[in-house]
C-alpha cells in the first residue's frame, strides 16, 4: 500500500490493487432498465430488507473496508498497532441488520462489518470513530480505553473479545443460557427476555477444542430441552493464517450436529444472508433452540499486515477471490434494482475513503494511556467497605427458617464441608441471582457431599448438574455473570481446571480490562484440591499445583482451612463479586472436608459452630487478611490449608518441649498478605514457610521473595512438596510435606536464632 506523511492531504493516497479491482468491477456494472426503482420495497418476497436499508449497509461495508486500509496505513506511519482486518467478510453486516441491536454479540476479529452494521441500528453512533480510536490505542476509545483494539461497545450490546482462538464461544453459550434460565426463574438480566446471543468465529477456529466443546454443549443443552437462544456464525474464508481449510469440512463438521439447526449462506448474496439470518433469528426466539449460520466469505490482504500471502497462495487464486468481494455483491444488487448508478457507488467509496483517512488524521493527537496505574485500574477494583456491607446481607428470618428447617447456627460444631454447605444455602436464600452448578453438584450433592441438599432447598433451576466439560462450566459462569447473575460454578478437582484455565485467564480476568470496567464477570469458582486424600489417590484427585492461578491479574484466590473461616470467606468472595465484579477461585482442601479432630480423637478441634446472620459483621474476613491461628514467641510458621493443619499439630507437640510457634494462616493466596507476614517475621526473627504446593512455582517462592522485598533479613526456611505429580497410595508421602519435615525445620530455625 502506498504511504504518505501524516500531514499530506488524505485524498492523495493511491489506491491499492484490491481497491482498484473493486472499483473497476463496480464501474462495469449495468442496471436493468426495466426495473422501476423503489428504495422502500423489500428486495425479496417475505424479506424486510429494503433497497434503502441495503444502501445503508453498503456504506457500513465500505466503512469496514476503509478501516482495514486505514489500519495498515497507520501502521506504516508507526501510529497504528493492529492490522488484522475484515476485508472479504463484510457480508456479516447483513447478519447484524437481521438481528436486534439489543441482542448481545460476541464477535470474531473479522466481524468489522457486523460492528459497523450494528452501529447503524443505534441513531447517532459513530462506529468508524470507535474503531479508529482502537487502532490508535487512544485512551478515549470507548470500550478498551487504549488497552487493545477490540470490537465492543456497551451501547451496542457488543461484548469485547480478544483474539484467543475460540475462547469466547463458551461465554456466548453462558449468555444464551442466562437469557433462557432467567425467564424460567423470573429474573432480569442485562438483555431483553426475547433476546438471543450471537457469536461469530472463523473456520480455522472451528477446529479448536474450545469451539467444539461449546458447540457440543449447545447441542447437549438443546437435546435436554433447555432454552438456549444462541446463534453461532462461522465466517468461513477457507484459511487459517497460511493453512487452507479442507474443502467441505466446515459443512461436514456443522451440518447435522445434534440439537443444532444448520444453515448456509454465501457472502456474495447479501439478500440471502439477511433473510437466512432473519429466519434463523425468528426460529431461535420462538423455539429457544440454538442454530449455526455457515457464512461463506473470502479473505483479502492475508491474515494481517505482516502476512505475505504470496508466499503460500497463487496469484490466480487471489485474483479469483476478488470476484467474490461482498461489497461488489452488494453494489450489484443496488445497481440491478436501479437504486444507484455505478459511478455514484464509486464516488461513495472514494468519498468514504477520504472521510475515514481525514478522521484518522484528526484522531492521531487523541490522548494515550500515560502510566501503569492508568493501564491497570480496571483490573481489580476494591471497595472493602461496600464488600463488608454486602457480606452481611442475609435472607429474612422466616425465609431462612423455611429453607433450613433447623438453622445451621443451632446445629453445633460443623466440619469444613458442612460449613461451606450451609454458607452456600444462605447465599442461595439471600440472593435469587445466585446459581450453583457443576458436575454432580445437583442430585448427588457433589463427590464429597459439599452441595448435598442444596438442589432440594433452592430448586433445580438454580442448583444443577452440567455436562462433563470444564470449559463449558466456566463458560456458563462467564455468560451468566456478564448477564447480571451471580454464578458459583464448581470444578470437581483442581487437576480438572487446567484444561479450561484459559477461560479464567483469557476471558474472565481480561473482560474488565478490555472493557474499562463496563463489562464484568462477578463469579466465585469453587475448586476442590490439594493432596493428602486417604484411599482416593492419583494425581488427578491430589493436585497441589496452583501457580497457574496466582499470576492471573486481578484474580482473588481464597483458601480456607478451618470451618470457622470457610463461611465468612465464601460470603466475602460473593460479596466482592456483587460489589466489585471480582472473580474469585475458592480453593477447598479435600483432605480436610470431613476432618473433625486436630490433636486427639474426639477433641473436635477442626470443627466450629456456624455463625448466624447477627454475627456476620464481626466475623467478616476481608480479602487478603490472614489470621494468627496460634500465638507463639520463638518462631513464625507460615502456612495455609493442609499445611496449617499439620503446622498446628507440630506446634502443639513442640510446645511440650518449650518451643513456642506462632502459626500464621494465610487464608488468601492472591492477593498474598506479604506486609503482614513481614511484620510478624520481624517481630520474631525466624520464619518457617510450610508450602504444600510444589517447590518450583509454589506459593512459598512468592512468600520468600516478598519477605526480601519487604526488607526482612532474618533466617527463613521453606519446606515444600517435591516437583512431582502425586502418586498412588503411601508413595504420596515421599513427595508431599510431612509433619516430620515441619518439626525438623522449626527445630533448626530455633537453633539458628
Amino acid at each position: 500500500m502506498a504511504q504518505r506523511a501524516a500531514d499530506d492531504p488524505p485524498d492523495q493516497v493511491e489506491l491499492d490493487e484490491l481497491e482498484s479491482a473493486l472499483l473497476a468491477s463496480v464501474r462495469d456494472l449495468s442496471a436493468r432498465a426495466a426495473l422501476e426503482p423503489d428504495p422502500d420495497r423489500p428486495l425479496a418476497p417475505g424479506s424486510s430488507l429494503t433497497g434503502a436499508r441495503l444502501g445503508e449497509l453498503f456504506d457500513a461495508q465500505l466503512q469496514s473496508r476503509h478501516l482495514d486500509h486505514a489500519a495498515r496505513w497507520l501502521r506504516g506511519q508507526g501510529l497504528g498497532f493492529y492490522t488484522i482486518g475484515s476485508a472479504g467478510h463484510e457480508a456479516n453486516a447483513l447478519v447484524a441488520a437481521a438481528l436486534r441491536p439489543t441482542d448481545p454479540a460476541l464477535l470474531h476479529y473479522r466481524s468489522g462489518g457486523f460492528y459497523l452494521g450494528r452501529a447503524t441500528q443505534v441513531p447517532g453512533h459513530d462506529g468508524v470513530r470507535d474503531v479508529l480510536l482502537g487502532l490508535l490505542a487512544s485512551a478515549d476509545e470507548p470500550i478498551a480505553g487504549g488497552r487493545h483494539k477490540v470490537f465492543g461497545h456497551h451501547a451496542l450490546a457488543v461484548i469485547p473479545q480478544t483474539s484467543t482462538i475460540a475462547s469466547h464461544l463458551p461465554r456466548a453459550l453462558g449468555v444464551a443460557f442466562a437469557i433462557g434460565r432467567a425467564g424460567r426463574l423470573g429474573l432480569a438480566t442485562a438483555w431483553p427476555e426475547d433476546g438471543l446471543a450471537v457469536c461469530s468465529f472463523g473456520d480455522a477456529s472451528l477446529n479448536h477444542s474450545t469451539a467444539q466443546g461449546a458447540i457440543n454443549a449447545a447441542g447437549y443443552s438443546a437435546h435436554q430441552g433447555l432454552r438456549l437462544p444462541l446463534l453461532f456464525v462461522c465466517e468461513d474464508n477457507g484459511w487459517g493464517i497460511s493453512v487452507p481449510s479442507p474443502t467441505g469440512w466446515v459443512e461436514a463438521s456443522l451440518a447435522g450436529r445434534a440439537g443444532l439447526r444448520y444453515e448456509r449462506a454465501e457472502g456474495t448474496d447479501p439478500v440471502a444472508v439477511h433473510d437466512t439470518v432473519e429466519d434463523l433469528a425468528d426460529w431461535i426466539r420462538t423455539t429457544g433452540r440454538p442454530a449455526v449460520l455457515h457464512l461463506r466469505t473470502v479473505r483479502f490482504g492475508g491474515h494481517a499486515g505482516t502476512d505475505v500471502e504470496a508466499a503460500y497462495r497463487g496469484a490466480a487464486g487471489i485474483r479469483a477471490d476478488r470476484q467474490r468481494d461482498p461489497m461488489l455483491a452488494t453494489a450489484t444488487v443496488l445497481v440491478e434494482h436501479g437504486l444507484a448508478a455505478p459511478a455514484e457507488l464509486v464516488e461513495r467509496y472514494l468519498a468514504g475513503r477520504r472521510r475515514t483517512r481525514q478522521l484518522a488524521t484528526e484522531l492521531m493527537a487523541e490522548p494515550k494511556l500515560t502510566s501503569a496505574d492508568e493501564v491497570i485500574v480496571p483490573l481489580a477494583p476494591r471497595h472493602p467497605i461496600a464488600v463488608a456491607e454486602q457480606a452481611t446481607v442475609a435472607a429474612e428470618a422466616d425465609v431462612r427458617a423455611a429453607r433450613f428447617g433447623r438453622l445451621p447456627e443451632d446445629e453445633g460444631h460443623l466440619t469444613l464441608a458442612e460449613s461451606i454447605n450451609r454458607a452456600l444455602a444462605d447465599l442461595l436464600a439471600a440472593d435469587q441471582r445466585v446459581l450453583l452448578f457443576g458436575e454432580d453438584v445437583g442430585a448427588k450433592g457433589g463427590v464429597y457431599g459439599v452441595t448435598r441438599g442444596l438442589q432440594r432447598k433452592a430448586g433445580a433451576g438454580r442448583v444443577f448438574d452440567t455436562l462433563l466439560d470444564e470449559q463449558s462450566i466456566l463458560g456458563l459462569a462467564l455468560g451468566t455473570a456478564v448477564s447480571g447473575l451471580v454464578p458459583i460454578p464448581e470444578i470437581q478437582y483442581l487437576a480438572y481446571l487446567h484444561n479450561a484455565e484459559d477461560q479464567l485467564r483469557g476471558e474472565a480476568a481480561s473482560l474488565a480490562f478490555f472493557s474499562n470496567g463496563q463489562y464484568r464477570n462477578p463469579m466465585v469458582v469453587r475448586v476442590a484440591g490439594y493432596g493428602y486424600q486417604k484411599g482416593f489417590g492419583g494425581h488427578f484427585h491430589n493436585d497441589n499445583a496452583v501457580a497457574v492461578l496466582r499470576d492471573i491479574p486481578g484474580l482473588v484466590v481464597a483458601s480456607p482451612a478451618r470451618a470457622a473461616d470457610a463461611a465468612p470467606m465464601l460470603r466475602t468472595c460473593v460479596a466482592a463479586a456483587v460489589a466489585d465484579g471480582t472473580i474469585s477461585v475458592f480453593l477447598e482442601p479435600i483432605a480436610l472436608y470431613h476432618t473433625r479432630d486436630l490433636h486427639l480423637s474426639g477433641d473436635e478441634g477442626w470443627t466450629a459452630p456456624y455463625v448466624g446472620p447477627e454475627g456476620w459483621g464481626s466475623a467478616h474476613i476481608p480479602i487478603g487478611e490472614p489470621a494468627v491461628a496460634r500465638e507463639g514467641e520463638d518462631v513464625l510458621v507460615v502456612s495455609w490449608a493442609n499445611g496449617l493443619y499439620m503446622s498446628l499439630r507440630v506446634a502443639e507437640r513442640l510446645a511440650a518441649e518449650g518451643i513456642s510457634c506462632r502459626v500464621l494462616d494465610l487464608r488468601w493466596l492472591a492477593p498474598l498478605p506479604v506486609d503482614v507476614i513481614a511484620n510478624h517475621a520481624r517481630a520474631l526473627g525466624g520464619v518457617v514457610v510450610v508450602d504444600e504446593t510444589r517447590h518450583s512455582g509454589g506459593v512459598g517462592e512468592a512468600i520468600l521473595a516478598g519477605l526480601v522485598e519487604a526488607g526482612y533479613h532474618g533466617p527463613v526456611t521453606r519446606i515444600a512438596a517435591r516437583d512431582s505429580f502425586v502418586p498412588l497410595g503411601d508413595a504420596a508421602n515421599f513427595v508431599l510435606v510431612a509433619e516430620s519435615d515441619i518439626e525438623s525445620a522449626v527445630r533448626a530455625a530455633v537453633t539458628a536464632r
